[in-house]
């Protein structure tokens, strides 16, 4: 690992962390304000409203600053309303601490990704950006379990100080290891929004939003899939969660390799179809507790490989506009969230039992490599024009 790219890392450790263990601290969180599981869970969509809000919003009115002063605001962001959090007198300015900490999220990932692109040896621009993301693997796999252990044996709020700890460290790193890059901006921010008005653009954050939703309908209702289809104890499911975090961690590098080895696009129409396959693997084997710690494994791997390929497709594709461009597909992997556990709840909703979020999965996955062979057409149209020309 290049050790320019490591503040990118912990950047990205932080942001994991931040992102992904509300979901193990809702119950003490919500028994500390006296509200409900469901109330709590309204934290978690107030960070996802943040990125989806942020990524653009802050992207846009940065883009004349070098990269380096970009990052290291939004890690200062990053770092003072998770603080705030960690202070949070009510359940009411949590939500607005976690609204205003979601905000450099896809930010920081979009101009980090721009980045580490340019950071890169040439035809390992992927690869690089799958350090950036190794952040987010790490989290999953060691401090999101342990901000819940501390959540729950502590309190929350030592686990918001722990994550505004790290915040400072990636600061100081930024500070420290990163670069000093010049300003690569070509035009204003009308010229790079006139990249959203192209039909690649939309079906990038299509595939993204949509297909990436698949992953979220299996790992929103993860707990009660193996608790009530696959009878682990609900003291196993934490060291199940740091199995998926394994599988995380891998398959982030193969998604790096993979998006070096072959066209971005077809790295995700790849990873999109072996995703519904995956899932249909959940959908059969959940009642048998080896084969469900395989799937969850390799389901895991998946999940987090398509991160790269997709980010590079994008910056790719957004001449002009890489940063904007990279920033948005965060904001589409965060509608990804949204979509994938607000559909896979329904059937559960029904009365058609945990496994039926999968299949809803499937559906989303094939949906998505849809979207991706739509786009690998229309690149190859577009080449074959240029080449007439």
């Amino acid at each position: 690992m290049k050790k320019n790219l490591i503040p990118l890392t912990l950047g990205g450790l932080g942001i994991g962390t931040t992102e992904f263990v509300m979901m193990g601290l809702l119950p003490d969180i919500a028994k500390d304000f006296n509200v409900s599981i469901p109330v709590a869970g309204h934290l978690i969509s107030a960070y996802a409203l943040g990125v989806v809000i942020g990524a653009p919003l802050l992207v846009a009115i940065s883009s004349n600053y070098p990269p380096k002063k970009i990052l290291i605001a939004l890690m200062v962001m990053f770092t003072v309303f998770n603080a705030f959090s960690a202070f949070a007198p009510d359940d009411h300015a949590l939500f607005i601490a976690r609204l205003l900490s979601g905000l450099p999220h896809g930010a920081f990932f979009g101009v980090g990704s721009v980045v580490a692109s340019r950071l890169a040896e040439k035809g390992k621009q992927a690869q690089a950006i799958s350090v950036m993301f190794a952040g987010l693997t790490i989290a999953n796999l060691l401090s999101v379990p342990l901000g819940t252990y501390i959540g729950h044996h502590y309190s929350w709020r030592y686990t918001f100080g722990l994550i505004a700890f790290i915040g400072l460290m990636a600061l100081l790193f930024i500070q420290l290891w990163l670069p000093a890059l010049p300003v690569s901006r070509e035009g204003d921010i009308k010229s790079e929004m006139g990249f959203f008005k192209t039909r690649e653009a939309w079906l990038i954050l299509l595939t993204t939003a949509i297909g990436t939703g698949g992953l979220f309908c299996w790992i929103s209702y993860i707990a009660p899939l193996m608790t009530d289809v696959g009878h682990f104890s609900k003291n196993s499911v934490p060291l199940i969660l740091i199995v998926a975090g394994l599988g995380m961690v891998i398959g982030n590098i193969l998604g790096g390799k993979l998006a070096d080895w072959v066209a971005p696009v077809k790295a995700c129409l790849i990873l999109l179809i072996s995703m519904a396959v995956a899932l249909i693997g959940i959908y059969f084997v959940s009642g048998n507790q080896v084969l469900s710690i395989i799937m969850t494994f390799i389901t895991g791997a998946l999940s987090m490989a398509i991160g790269s390929p997709i980010q590079i497709l994008m910056i790719r594709t957004a001449k002009g506009a890489e940063m904007l461009g990279a920033a948005a597909t965060q904001a589409a992997f965060n509608t990804g969230n949204a979509l994938g556990a607000f559909l896979g709840g329904l059937p559960i909703a029904m009365g058609y039992g945990f496994t039926s979020p999968e299949l809803v999965g499937v559906v989303m996955a094939i949906t998505g490599a849809l979207f991706a062979m739509m786009l690998a057409k229309r690149q190859s149209v577009v080449k074959r024009e240029l080449e007439l020309v």
